[in-house]
């Protein structure tokens, strides 16, 4: 008998000839997003603060262009969405980082940036990304699912986790057809996770590995290939997606 080889022909690039924007694209989520990005056939533009660490990760995915700017300042922010000029397809959004710590020993200040600095970096990307970004592309966000559960001193983080999922909803019906999205992931193995935990990751990775249902610690490349999909699905628009590797099921 004579075996039969089935050819599945190779499926073409999902993202090709299209333009992904990576604010906060020199590390972790962002930077191996861009890589994803790049896979599928899309050319990439990088946005961070620190001008080598963006160089560097440039030259890794082989970005088109690079801008070096706080995603957190507004004047900035909209300054390099007048400057990107051609139509854009997709962005993605991980920059910034949640507020931890004891809110009662918090100023007010520091306070009112925990609670509100997500959620308006979120606003003027989507106020920037009206005018260039093309109607059948999409933003996606990101956000957390850590702070979901009512603990000491998560309480700033929390309301802001919380409402991020709202905005993200109303901001789909501001901005359509233009998709908005967001992924809310539990920990993920980053730098930024790093920085925080300091001494304590190994010991973070290893309760990870024991209890959660999959078995293994989330890592950027799963964050970024989810990102990708919701940038390819065009059914996706208003929601929130968790990747977590099942991390509320069992903390």
């Amino acid at each position: 008998m004579t075996a039969v080889s089935t050819h599945v022909p190779r499926q073409p690039p999902e993202l090709l000839g299209q333009t992904v924007i990576v604010i906060g694209g020199s590390s972790g989520i962002g930077l191996e997003t861009a890589r994803r990005a790049r896979a599928e056939g899309a050319n990439v533009i990088l946005t961070g603060r620190n001008v080598e660490r963006l160089g560097e990760a440039a030259l890794q995915v082989g970005a088109q262009r690079t801008a070096a700017f706080d995603a957190n300042d507004p004047t900035a922010l909209q300054s390099f969405f007048r400057d990107v000029g051609a139509p854009i397809d997709h962005i993605m959004v991980t920059a910034g980082a949640p507020h931890y710590g004891p809110p009662l020993q918090m100023s007010t200040d520091e306070a009112r940036r925990g609670l509100t600095e997500h959620l308006l970096l979120a606003l003027e990307v989507v106020r920037g990304a009206a005018n260039i970004v093309r109607a059948a592309g999409s933003l996606v966000f990101m956000s957390g699912t850590g702070a979901r559960r009512p603990r000491a001193g998560m309480a700033i983080a929390s309301t802001a986790t919380v409402a991020f999922p709202a905005l993200i909803a109303n901001l789909a019906l501001e901005l359509a057809p233009i998709r908005v999205n967001s992924i809310a992931a539990g920990f993920v193995d980053t730098p930024l996770s790093a920085s925080i935990l300091g001494q304590d990751l190994d010991k973070r990775r290893d309760e990870l590995r024991a209890k959660l249902p999959i078995r293994r610690v989330v890592g950027a490349a799963d964050v970024a290939a989810l990102a990708v999909h919701i940038m390819i699905n065009t059914a996706l628009t208003g929601a929130s997606y968790d990747i977590d590797g099942g991390q509320q099921l069992v903390f």
